[in-house]
């Protein structure tokens, strides 16, 4: 077999419910008197600052409907909710246990949105296109590096004969994406996040106006003003990340891009530190330059890092701004 298929489907729907806290830059946001809020340009919530973001290039005034896919512990459609008071919220996740953490979360803000909120343990590959066009906003906050990830591609796709790029259906959907939508060819073999790009797909297909994900980049690089002090260099191929039962793989943002502009979109493409402020001080020199192995110290290093190397990517269809 020419190539690997990372694919955690199963894992998601046998053992979530064995599933310990992911360390997500919206769970470390979210205890109040975290060190982690300390060092904000602004203590807040991960949604809070999310969406003083997303005002700033969608029109979320006009946001009646939301989707969010995979919302983890709930934590950012309730800030979401408290918001914008959409009429209708409907949370899709293929993890019963996260689904009921969901319902928890969100329990004292049903009735802050008046067709109820609905909650849906389905793959969202499963929802057809005609259900995406209820949907005026669609959020998959820092998941998409769970969808399948085909590894170990050889180059050799991309010679099209009579019949196609390949036998194979994979290796041919591959192969006409990035005809499609003009993917840079690599020289050797690569990986690359098919359910990402497939996802992106399906909501652009059914014209959800605005559009936001994020997730772990494999190409982003500290800023200048930092990269004396981090040591992060993009690798442009997907890499593997390990996780508790699981692994997930960085995205190549750049990909997702070109497919929103191709359906039409605007986009705004942003690492997390580019609206996630921090209050630069000598003890944030102090915690990046000295290896302290101290615990607030590794916490706060880590979610710096973890700034630098999330991206994210806010789609609005055109005639929507």
């Amino acid at each position: 077999m020419p190539y690997r298929l990372n694919d955690t489907s199963d894992y998601h729907r046998h053992d979530m419910d064995s599933l310990g806290w992911e360390l997500t830059v919206c769970n470390m946001l979210e205890p109040e008197h975290s060190p982690i809020r300390g060092i904000l340009q602004k203590s807040d919530t991960f949604g809070r600052l999310l969406i003083d973001y997303m005002e700033k290039h969608a029109p979320l005034h006009r946001v009646k409907n939301v989707l969010e896919v995979g919302g983890g512990y709930g934590f950012l459609m309730r800030d979401v909710i408290d918001r914008l008071r959409p009429e209708g919220v409907t949370m899709m996740d293929i993890s019963p246990f996260l689904l009921d953490k969901q319902r928890e979360c969100l329990s004292s803000k049903i009735e802050l949105v008046s067709s109820g909120v609905n909650f849906i343990e389905s793959d969202f590959f499963n929802i057809g296109n005609d259900d995406l066009e209820k949907f005026d906003l669609a959020v998959f906050n820092e998941n998409i590096g769970d969808f399948p990830t085909v590894c170990d591609i050889n180059t050799q796709i991309f010679q099209r004969d009579v019949l196609g790029f390949s036998s194979d259906p994979i290796m041919a959907e591959i192969g006409e994406m990035f005809e499609t939508y003009g993917f840079i060819k690599p020289l050797e073999r690569f990986n690359f996040n098919l359910g990402a790009v497939r996802a992106l797909e399906r909501l652009c297909k059914g014209g959800v106006p605005i559009i936001y994900m994020s997730e772990h980049s494999c190409e982003a690089a500290a800023p200048a003003w930092l990269s004396e002090r981090i040591s992060i260099t993009p690798a442009g191929n997907p890499e593997r990340i390990s996780l508790k039962g699981h692994d997930e793989y960085t995205i190549r943002f750049s990909h997702l891009e070109k497919v929103g502009r191709h359906y039409g979109y605007g986009v705004v493409r942003n690492q997390y530190i580019d609206f996630i402020g921090i209050n630069y001080s000598e003890k944030i020199n102090f915690i990046l330059t000295s290896h302290s192995v101290k615990d607030e110290h590794e916490i706060i290093r880590q979610f710096i890092e973890d700034l630098v190397k999330y991206e994210s990517l806010v789609l609005v269809r055109e005639g929507e701004g």
